[in-house]
């Protein structure tokens, strides 16, 4: 088979691994009320259950960019799919049981989630290399269709009535048994000795992790993508709460407003790849910042449902690429692609796990409204330091991007 064959496989495959773990994650979530039924949990109890998955990333994240870099991405996409599936397994065996197991598989969860991201994202920027064009972000739109696919089957297993155990249990299943395979057909790390010397480069070589966290960049890249990741994980957890307690909407149009956000985020990422090629990187991410900020403010201070909702629409489109541009700025150096996503990733995700809680503090004193705008003043600060994910000029070493010549209909198909 030509290597158009094999990109084109590969992107297929990276799709897959994306919209996997999206749908794992988003099954976890639609059964958490039965889940703290089951177990009898007060609200308190289940946030410190909760806080296993927290630390099962925490864990995770510094060592992957290492897993990652020693055994490549396609094998570690598999082995944390299977490791999530042993995740899963434990809780809903756990849930019969108690919280010790819960908490157990919660933790294993976390790690092979955590790992997983990583893994996939330098995969993902080994795809988009070869395929000559910015598509990172639909792989991150693949992440958002998968989340909303795992959500719809959590819906309907509640609406079905079907137990904690079974359904967790069949998603378990799904992701063990049909992740693996798949990464077979997904790009390897290192290039062979011909492909390496046909293209003037070397053998990518896993990078230290310590000293991806000593590189400027890299740092200043996480803190991009930490204001980024604190936008959109406000936007996740909040819209549809500050909708209802901040305008006294229905719970309806709560859930609603989170369903428009969500789908302006996920049209974002699909659609908006062509504007990095067109105008680069950092002029995007720097007008998208403004659009976001503009869309907070307008959610936050307007004074009608239909401004909250263009609000919510501005805010989920400003915030759709800035997380996928940051894990291909972490990969433009393919030597040690794996070290700085992990450094990017361990840095963008104590806003999803941090903001959550800080949000909070700020609600219970200003009110949610006014507590959502702390994601305006991190926006502000990503269109100040967006030059740091510019892509860097070619170098005695470091070749320009190589584009396949037999990947022309996969760049029409990604298109």
């Amino acid at each position: 088979m030509g290597k158009g064959g094999v990109v084109g496989r590969a992107l297929g495959a990276t799709y897959l691994a994306f919209a996997g773990s999206g749908f794992a994650g988003a099954s976890w979530a639609a059964r958490i009320p039965q889940v703290k039924d089951r177990l009898g949990l007060d609200a308190s109890a289940l946030g410190v259950l909760l806080l296993a998955v927290a630390i099962g990333s925490l864990v995770a994240l510094p060592v992957s960019g290492h897993l990652v870099g020693r055994f490549g991405s396609r094998r570690m996409v598999a082995a944390m799919a299977v490791l999530l599936g042993l995740g899963f397994v434990l809780v809903a065996v756990g849930v019969l049981q108690g919280e010790a197991p819960v908490a157990a598989g919660l933790f294993v969860f976390g790690f092979a989630n955590g790992t997983w991201d990583v893994a996939m994202n330098v995969q993902g920027a080994l795809v988009e290399r070869r395929l000559g064009r910015t598509v990172m972000s639909r792989f991150h739109a693949g992440f958002s269709i998968g989340t909303v696919a795992g959500a719809l089957v959590g819906a309907a297993a509640v609406a079905l009535h079907v137990p904690v155990t079974a359904h967790l249990l069949a998603i378990a299943a799904v992701v063990a048994l049909g992740i693996p395979p798949t990464t077979r057909v997904m790009l390897p790390d290192r290039r062979s000795d011909a492909e390496a010397a046909g293209s003037g480069g070397e053998h990518p070589a896993p990078g230290g992790v310590l000293t991806a966290w000593r590189t400027p960049r890299t740092l200043l890249i996480g803190l991009f993508v930490l204001a980024f990741a604190f936008a959109e994980g406000t936007g996740n957890d909040w819209i549809g709460l500050a909708l209802i307690d901040g305008y006294h909407r229905p719970a309806a149009l709560g859930t609603l407003a989170f369903a428009v956000f969500l789908a302006a985020m996920t049209a974002g990422r699909w659609f908006g790849t062509g504007l990095f090629e067109r105008y680069g990187r950092v002029p995007v991410v720097r007008v998208l910042a403004v659009v976001a900020t503009a869309g907070v403010l307008l959610f936050a201070f307007g004074s009608a449902t239909p401004v909250a909702f263009a609000g919510a629409v501005l805010w989920g489109f400003g915030t759709s690429l800035g997380y996928p541009v940051g894990m291909s700025a972490g990969a433009d150096d393919p030597h040690h692609a794996a070290a700085h996503v992990s450094v990017i990733a361990s840095i963008g995700y104590c806003a999803f796990l941090g903001g959550p809680p800080l949000i909070g503090f700020l609600a219970h004193r200003q009110g949610v409204l006014h507590a959502i705008t702390a994601a305006a003043a991190l926006l502000a600060v990503s269109a100040l330091i967006a030059s740091a994910v510019r892509a860097p000029a070619p170098g005695p070493h470091r070749p320009p991007k190589q584009r396949d010549p037999h990947v022309a209909e996969e760049r029409a198909e990604a298109q």
